[in-house]
This record gives C-alpha cells, structure tokens and sequence, in this order.
C-alpha cells in the first residue's frame, strides 16, 4: 500500500502498518493507560476517540505551518462560536503561532519538509511515520502544542518525570530516528519544538539525546510481540475496564469484591 496524506490516517493503512499512535494504543504511556481492547476496536473501525480540544489545537497548530489551515478550518466548524470568531482555544492557538513566528531560532527548526511521510520495518513490523519537519540530513523534528514544558509529572515506583517520558515521545523520537536511517542511511538527532498555552506561550527546542531513545527502542521491541499477536487475532485482548470503550462494551456477569475497586492504583 502507498501511503498519501489522503491515506495515511485510513483504517485500510492502520491496519497494515504500525504506527506510535497505535504502539501507544495498545501499551500506553506513563500518562494513560494502555487497553488492547480498544486499540483493537479502533483497527476494526468499531470505536473511535473522541478528539479533545488538546489534540485539535494541536492539528490547528500542525495545519498552519503544514501550509493546509484553510482546509482544516472548513473540515472543523465546531473551532467557529456562532458569531463566526475563533475559539477562544483556537484564537490562543493564533497567539501561540505569532509568538514561534517572532523566534529566528525556532523558525529554522520549523523551515523543513513539512509531514514528511515513510515507511520502514521495525521488530518483524512494517511501521509508518509522519514528521512535523523534516531537515534532510540534520534533523527530524516534532511540534508539539502542551499546558507546559515544565511541569513534571508523579509517577508511582518512579517519581517526578518531565513531560517527553511521561508521554512517551522518546518512543516516537526512537521510531522517527530508525524509519529515516533505514529510509536515507543518516543516523540524525530527534528534536521537540514544544510551545505552550500559557499566558505568555514558553517556547523551547528539546534535543531527545540518544540514549533516550536507544532504551525506548528496546521497550518497542521487547513489546512488539504481543502486540502483533493481538493485531493479527492470534491472542485475545486484555482490556483496561477504565476507558471509554471498556464501558461502552462492558457487560455484567457478576459482582466485583470492593478490592477490585483499587486494583488499578
């Protein structure tokens, strides 16, 4: 199969392509949990997320430097109030971009190809990748659009961890690096442009050193295997029984102890 932009998003190439989306989908993050159940579902196009405001500020952000702002605003008429004005979310967006446009230095992280997309194989899995920026033979770089860069984040039998861990970017950051040297032979650095929401937008450009990345491709790894084996029905399923579609599709046999209640903390 080709990949498009037209394509790229489609069941038909979800299904025969891994992708760090769908990778997180099925193991999840520090910062969500993983349900197989329903990164299944989603392959069988039987559920789909709702997309949060987060993520849509994200694409907003994501269209105005791919160039396709225009057409994203006519595909997404709920970003309009009734009077026709932005969003206040989207009218911040706007903010957010005037103040990456005034930084010389961010802008040359910016100046790439724009959603670059290629294809490699990775741990017996054909994979798919899409890159922000990509500056031939110096640098793959990710947008991201967040609350803030440097609030740190608890997590249990770890403690404080940045924002790049707990979402579990230096896993796409991993992916990104090997796709583009299998697809050029160029081993390059894996930068986040980050830009916040805040009242005065942060902006930073974060280099995801490679030793981040080395163990992020040995968790991919040591993870594929199961996952291939749920994607291709050759196992069952777990499900996480805390999203969404574990409630939709929930059905009652029995009762649960009260111990069952804390299980997931």
């Amino acid at each position: 199969m080709k990949l498009t932009a037209d394509n790229y998003y489609s069941q038909e190439a979800n299904r025969e392509y891994m992708s760090v989306s769908q990778f997180k989908d099925f193991f999840g993050t520090y910062g969500r949990l993983g349900c197989e159940f329903t990164a299944l579902e989603k392959l069988e196009g039987r559920w789909e997320d709702e997309p949060s405001t987060a993520m849509m500020v994200g694409s907003y952000t994501d269209a105005y430097f791919e160039g396709t702002l225009n057409s994203f605003k006519e595909k997404n008429p709920s970003i309009f109030k009734k009077d026709g004005c932005l969003k206040a979310e989207y009218a911040k967006a706007n903010e957010i971009i005037a103040r990456i446009e005034r930084d010389e230095y961010f802008m040359k992280y910016m100046s790439g190809q724009k959603q670059v997309i290629m294809t490699g194989e990775i741990g017996g899995a054909e994979w798919k990748i899409k890159i922000d920026s990509y500056i031939p033979d110096v640098a793959i770089v990710d947008l991201k659009v967040m609350a803030s860069i440097t609030e740190l984040k608890w997590v249990k039998d770890l403690g404080y961890l940045d924002f790049v861990r707990y979402w579990n970017y230096d896993i796409q950051g991993a992916v990104y690096q090997e796709i583009v040297r299998q697809n050029t032979g160029k081993l390059l650095p894996f930068y986040i442009a980050a830009a916040t929401k805040e009242k005065e937008p942060d902006i930073r450009i974060i280099h995801v050193t490679d030793n981040y990345l080395k163990e992020s491709m040995e968790v991919v790894k040591a993870n594929l295997p199961r996952i291939l084996r749920v994607k291709n029905g050759e196992a069952e399923p777990d499900r996480c029984e805390l999203c969404d579609c574990c409630r939709h599709n929930r059905v009652l046999m029995k009762p649960i102890s009260i111990m069952d209640l804390t299980m997931a903390v």
